[in-house]
Order: C-alpha cells, then sequence, then structure tokens
C-alpha cells in the first residue's frame, strides 16, 4: 500500500526480527517488506525493495552495518537508516552517524519504541536513544584522531583480517590498506599490532562478538 511505511528489518540473528517484525506488524502504518541476515543480503534487498527505512543491526557478521549503511545510501539516498546497536558508546553513536544513519536506539533498551522511531526518521528528524551522548555524537567528533575508514579498518584488524582480506571486503587496494594502518598506528602512537589490538578493545574504539 503506498501510504504505508516500507521496512527492511536487518539483524543476523532470526528471533530479534521475529520480535522487530511482531511489533512493526501492530502499527498499521507500517509495513515489513523484507528481512536479511547479513550487510551484504541488506544491500541487495535495499536496491531490490526500495524500502523507505531500513532497520540495521550494528554489528553484523562480514560486512559491518556501518558499511552496508553507506552503500545502501550510495544507491538510494532517501532511504532512511535507523540504527540498532548494544552500544551505548560515543564511538558508535557517531561512526553511525557519520555512516548515513538518521538514527540509533539500543536493542537492550526495556521501553524501545521501534514504530515511533521509524516514523519519526521518515519525517526527517534525527533519532537518538535518550542513554547515548548527544552533543559529542551530533558534533561529528573523532576519536583519538582517527576517521570512520580508519576506525572500520581497525575493527577489521582486531578481527584477525590480513591487510588482503581487509582490502577485499571494503574493496580497496591492499596498499591503501596499509598507509590507513601505518596512519592508526602513527596517530595512537603505536607500532605493534598486538599492541594496537589491545589498545582498541580497552578504550571502547571496537565491536567484540
Amino acid at each position: 500500500m503506498p501510504d504505508k511505511i516500507t521496512v527492511l528489518l536487518v539483524d543476523d540473528h532470526s528471533l530479534v526480527r521475529r520480535g522487530f517484525r511482531r511489533i512493526l506488524e501492530d502499527d498499521p502504518d507500517i509495513v515489513v517488506v523484507g528481512e536479511a541476515s547479513d550487510g551484504d543480503e541488506a544491500i541487495r534487498l535495499a536496491r531490490k525493495l526500495q524500502p523507505r527505512v531500513v532497520v540495521m543491526d550494528c554489528a553484523l557478521p562480514g560486512t559491518s552495518g556501518l558499511l552496508a549503511t553507506r552503500r545502501i545510501l550510495e544507491i538510494s539516498p532517501e532511504v532512511a537508516v535507523l540504527m540498532l546497536s548494544m552500544h551505548s558508546e560515543d564511538t558508535w553513536v557517531r561512526q553511525a552517524l557519520e555512516a548515513g544513519a538518521r538514527g540509533y536506539i539500543l536493542k537492550n533498551a526495556v521501553d524501545l519504541e521501534l514504530a515511533a522511531a521509524i516514523k519519526r526518521v521518515v519525517a526527517g528528524e534525527t533519532v537518538l536513544d535518550p542513554q547515548v551522548s548527544r552533543p559529542a555524537a551530533l558534533k561529528g567528533e573523532r576519536d583519538c584522531g582517527l576517521t570512520v575508514r580508519e576506525l572500520e579498518i581497525l575493527q577489521l584488524i582486531v578481527d584477525g583480517k590480513s591487510n588482503k582480506e581487509i582490502a577485499a571486503q571494503l574493496d580497496l587496494s591492499v596498499n591503501t590498506v596499509a598507509v590507513h594502518r601505518a596512519n592508526i598506528m602513527n596517530a595512537l602512537g603505536i607500532h605493534k599490532t598486538a599492541e594496537l589490538v589491545v589498545y582498541a578493545i580497552r578504550n571502547g574504539l571496537v565491536n567484540l562478538p
């Protein structure tokens, strides 16, 4: 129905998707048109279904929710992406907003008003969960001087990916990845990968499974 808000649900847990679908099916203004379990499937379905809103899990296997968000918006800039995450740290909020998400809400919120959040992002609002740090996220501050791309590569380094694997996943050259890795280490004053991994985890710069 043309007047309904079409939604694509993206989460790697089928039970979570089922729960969200049930919540949204109770709202007469919203219809779930598809579900995806990873970032690549999300990109493919967003291109095919052209939903008005993509409800995107931040931590997805393979292609991350952040990268999937950027690629979906490159294809369909008019889509509103609402990011769902278990992380309240400002680093994650900022990355989501810089990737183009119009909202960031916590999955574990007791009073998760998903339908209301979807309607607000469709109306053009930026929706942030009350529990996250609003000012720094909206000002676009950087953590430790790293860019969004560098934080994305840092995540993959912590995941144990080689430069070649990172290059393939992000569609970059191996040399470009090597330059980013060097820039990350220089910015943080770290010279060994093991130390980099420990620092990133301790400072909440990466997502742990």
